[in-house]
């Protein structure tokens, strides 16, 4: 939800920072390439158990992803090829975080088991999307975007990184809402798609 309505709310202030980046010689594709390798440091802090700070330079990393589409209209080299890096990036970030975090919880059952389930529901919630798309029916939609993934999991990280008990409960609702929000894109891709074998 967030993707769609954040965008037009977001482009006051992303694309006077695009407008600089471009005047600085930056493409797109780096711009997309320096936000996973932001988002690779912050994983691998994550992994070590220091979790806010991780959490943080993630965050870091999620926001210069959101710079490579505005830089990539206000230069005009939008692209299909540019549109799949980015749609790549977006889930190696993802993996890695994910990673990251199972790792540390890697002697926590629940928690890692709670890992596995959310990488899982992450990695589906956009593969149902592409899957409708690609047969003609809407795919968009559910509570648990890309946006509302990373807010919840790198917020829920730095609180929990700070001393607050809230990792295990985070995760839970984490879990559940993905999950809730792969049924819901299932249930409306399938009532969209032609009926016959």
């Amino acid at each position: 939800m967030l993707d769609l309505r954040g965008r037009s709310r977001a482009a006051p202030i992303l694309d006077p920072i695009a407008v600089g980046l471009s005047k600085a010689r930056f493409t797109p594709t780096a711009i997309t390439i320096l936000g996973l390798l932001v988002t690779f440091v912050g994983a691998t802090y994550i992994a070590v158990g220091r979790h806010a700070l991780g959490a943080f330079i993630a965050g870091w990393g999620a926001a210069l992803d959101a710079l490579d589409g505005p830089l990539a209209r206000y230069q005009g080299t939008a692209s299909i090829r540019g549109a799949f890096i980015d749609t790549m990036a977006d889930r190696f970030g993802e993996v890695a975080i994910w990673a990251g975090l199972a790792f540390s919880l890697r002697t926590d059952e629940t928690g890692l088991m709670l890992c596995v389930l959310g990488l899982a529901f992450s990695l589906l919630t956009p593969y149902v999307r592409s899957k409708a798309e690609s047969w003609g029916a809407e795919g968009r939609g559910g509570w648990m975007g890309r946006a509302e993934r990373m807010l919840l999991l790198l917020l829920g990280l730095i609180v929990s990184g700070l001393g607050v008990k809230i990792l295990h409960p985070m995760l839970w609702v984490f879990v559940v809402l993905s999950g809730l929000t792969v049924a819901q894109r299932v249930r409306r891709t399938w009532q969209q798609l032609p009926e016959g074998e």
